[in-house]
């Protein structure tokens, strides 16, 4: 049970009102941090943009590339140009572009100052089972991140791109949804492989147990194959590579909730 007592020094009460100046100081840091990273992304929008997000409308887009020469698929065109419908249009997106890139690269600073903010409430059993998340946190996130951005982005828009209803209907698609989609498609990637954190936080609150997950674990593995199929080719290589790292998470986070299980029966008996 997390209770606000101490502050990060741990020598002394804290009030109601100095427990918010203290997480003001840390929404304000954490703005800070993605302030300057969205400035200096927005002073290389241009490069940013052709090089990370339009290059995946390219044949020689380095996962394209490899479903070729590993997997014998080869994507021979996407058919897609862009536009913008609106005046803000561009200018919306760079800056959208901007801070949701600023979020991702300081997202270990930001899960930082959470986890300060929250680690004095903490009992001490509880700091030592905790110990090093952030930096597991961090990198399960910066790996989904690249998932998203090197798999399940780029076949979706290779989909969506080739997908003709008739061949009379071209497909323009504007920058605001096109960016859009390719960006909320590699953050919430990101976030999905945080799974086992859930699972680990989850399981110490009570609200899941390892036979919950594992009773549930087929309707997954449906749910898993459902969204590969409806994001990426017609292929089932393609989706194979999209399902796999997904429920491997899920027999991840199988394994992490049993583990917490355990580890609480123990502590319940010493007790």
């Amino acid at each position: 049970m997390i209770t606000f007592a101490i502050d990060m020094s741990g020598d002394k009460n804290m009030s109601f009102l100095q427990h918010l100046e203290e997480l003001r100081w840390r929404l304000v840091r954490i703005a800070i941090a993605i302030l300057i990273t969205a400035t200096l992304l927005f002073w290389y929008q241009e490069w940013i943009m052709n090089f990370f997000f339009l290059s995946m409308k390219d044949t020689d887009f380095i996962t394209f590339k490899l479903l070729c020469e590993w997997f014998g698929v080869c994507i021979k065109e996407i058919p897609v140009s862009f536009q913008s419908t609106t005046m803000s249009g561009q200018f919306s997106y760079a800056l959208m572009m901007s801070i949701m890139g600023g979020i991702v690269l300081s997202f270990p600073f930001i899960f930082y100052q959470i986890w300060s903010f929250v680690k004095p409430g903490l009992k001490q059993n509880e700091k030592s089972v905790a110990k090093g998340i952030v930096f597991y946190v961090s990198v399960l996130f910066f790996i989904g991140i690249l998932f998203g951005y090197f798999v399940v982005a780029p076949l979706a828009v290779q989909f969506f791109g080739s997908y003709q209803i008739s061949k009379s209907i071209n497909n323009i698609f504007s920058i605001n949804d096109y960016l859009g989609t390719v960006l909320s498609t590699i953050f919430y990637t990101g976030l999905l492989f945080l799974l086992p954190v859930v699972a680990y936080l989850f399981t110490r609150l009570g609200v899941i147990t390892p036979a919950f997950l594992i009773k549930f674990r087929k309707h997954a593995i449906v749910g898993v194959l459902i969204i590969s199929a409806a994001i990426t080719p017609p292929e089932v290589i393609s989706q194979i590579i999209v399902a796999i790292p997904i429920v491997l998470l899920y027999e991840a986070s199988i394994l992490v909730s049993k583990r917490v299980e355990k580890n609480m029966k123990k502590d319940s008996i010493i007790k």
